[in-house]
């Protein structure tokens, strides 16, 4: 047994031997250009190639390595039985990732690549400007060397847009509306924003159907067009013009735009903008796949018709000039600009705003304008590139109500007897009511549905009575008098003074929703 272990020690002091030997014919130099070179002989002969994304690219975080997470994490074949969780902030949406250390593989446009997740200990840190994770992480992509110009050319590209639209698919849609008197938040941003959960979808949008479905493939279109916007040289944004007497679903409308594509929305008060600067500020911090929406238009400002001459006087005189470049001064605000137009936005800069060369600042967006009265809108602001669909609001149409009814009292057509169906159907145009006041009358009753149906059908004839017996009015065509409308507005503007106060313009409002067509 003394003689085993006399042999072991005289083997391990060889080995000690050998090793001080070792180091001092080869110095920690000549290895690591040994190891370099083996490395090299190595790739020479394999027909792969590797590329590592570090979560820290010196002192900042590479976004690649976040958008390879992201991407990966919606992948369903990923391997192994540990998986990773994740929840973003202002996400309502739980994603899961590969674990430390785990590997999936993954194919584009044919050709298979390998992903491996790479956690190891940091060293020791000496000093840095900021503090850094305990561990380093990474991931590896392993890939053919024949395929090498096609992942780097295309796939990375494809990965980043691929996380964009899940980050925005998981993350909560926001409402955001310019800061009082054009302040800053905390952050220096003119934007104030709160969650948005509208319900409103184009299933319980109550329009005409026909209509619903155009509106529809124009907004998928839009959402899809980078390429054909890049090709035929023009700004990617959208113009929707919605217009119609109130409580006909314009904000509804806008509430189902955004969710149906998934934008944020900006919902931009022009009383509070002093200027046409500031309006471009405003413009310039919004983002991409946003819909931009100044409501009430005609209220907001005044932006009548050029031609028109204004009868007013005193300190609105200059709001109706007829000279295109005159300051249109705003209605419904305390202020009122001066000589040199301060505390003011133009027509020009409207117009300009929505369709000039700050038009173009991000992409993907959609302006939205909405106003009761088209006829009092200028023409300028209404043309193709501007307002580029214009969509009448009506009253509530037949198709419309049956909407009504099943979002409601879920009734659907062949629920409801033949009779009752052709008397609402008879009453509903002559009624000229509006889809929130039927929904009113539907909610108060919603826990006795046949109560509901006999008193919304008595409260449709007692309001066509009324209209009959008040004008004994020819109920016109939903088609025609949208077309009327626009008519009135781009060829045949009322004539007199266009300058109204923010109180006349309410006024204005109710008086018109009660008027016979």
């Amino acid at each position: 047994m003394r003689e085993y272990w006399t042999s072991l020690a005289s083997l391990l002091g060889v080995l000690a031997f050998c090793q001080s030997l070792l180091q001092v014919i080869f110095p920690p130099e000549l290895r690591f250009a040994s190891l370099k070179l083996f490395n090299r002989i190595f790739n020479i002969f394999s027909s792969y190639c590797y590329f590592d994304i570090t979560e820290i690219d010196g002192v900042n975080t590479n976004e690649l390595y976040s958008a390879v997470q992201l991407y990966l994490s919606s992948s369903v074949s990923i391997s192994g039985s540990r998986l990773s969780l994740t929840r973003a902030l202002n996400s309502s949406a739980i994603t899961f990732g590969l674990s430390n250390n785990d590997s999936i593989y993954d194919s584009f446009n044919g050709v298979g690549v390998l992903w491996e997740h790479v956690v190891s200990p940091r060293q020791t840190q000496t000093f840095s400007w900021r503090p850094l994770p305990e561990e380093k992480r990474g991931f590896t992509l392993r890939i053919k060397k024949k395929d090498k110009s096609l992942i780097l050319d295309s796939y990375l590209d494809f990965i980043m847009e691929k996380a964009n639209d899940i980050r925005r698919k998981n993350q909560d849609r926001l409402l955001y509306t310019n800061s009082r008197g054009g302040s800053l938040d905390s952050r220096g941003h003119p934007w104030e924003s709160v969650s948005f959960k509208h319900p409103s979808t184009f299933d319980t949008l109550a329009i005409d159907p026909e209509k619903k479905i155009e509106i529809m493939e124009d907004l998928k279109d839009f959402a899809n067009g980078m390429s054909f916007y890049q090709k035929t040289g023009r700004a990617w944004k959208r113009g929707y013009l919605l217009y119609g007497p109130p409580g006909t679903g314009k904000s509804s409308m806008i509430a189902a735009m955004a969710n149906y594509l998934g934008y944020d929305i900006y919902d931009l008060e022009l009383t509070e903008v002093h200027n046409n600067s500031e309006l471009r500020k405003l413009l310039m911090k919004t983002s991409s796949k946003s819909i931009i929406v100044i409501e009430d238009i005609d209220c907001s400002i005044s932006l009548s018709n050029r031609n028109k001459r204004s009868n007013g006087s005193g300190s609105r005189g200059n709001c109706g000039n007829g000279n295109y470049y005159e300051p249109e001064m705003r209605c419904g605000s305390g202020s009122v600009g001066g000589e040199d137009g301060n505390n003011s936005i133009t027509l020009s800069g409207l117009l300009n705003f929505t369709d000039g060369l700050w038009s173009c600042c991000g992409s993907e967006k959609i302006f939205v304008f909405t106003t009761n009265r088209i006829e009092k809108l200028d023409p300028a602001l209404l043309r193709s590139g501007r307002m580029d669909m214009h969509i009448f609001m009506s009253y509530c149409s037949y198709p419309a109500l049956l909407i009504l009814l099943k979002n409601y009292l879920g009734y659907e057509e062949s629920d409801l007897e033949d009779e009752t169906l052709k008397e609402l159907k008879d009453v509903v145009g002559k009624a000229e009511m509006t889809p929130a006041d039927i929904s009113e009358v539907l909610i108060k009753n919603k826990r006795d549905k046949c109560k509901a149906v006999r008193e919304l059908l008595e409260t449709l004839k007692v309001k066509a009575e009324k209209n009959v017996k008040n004008g004994g009015i020819i109920v016109k065509n939903s088609d025609y008098e949208e077309e009327e409308q626009e008519k009135r507005a781009l060829e045949s503007p009322i004539e007199g003074s266009d300058i109204e106060d923010a109180n006349n313009c309410e006024e204005g409002d109710d008086d018109h929703e009660e008027k016979i067509k």
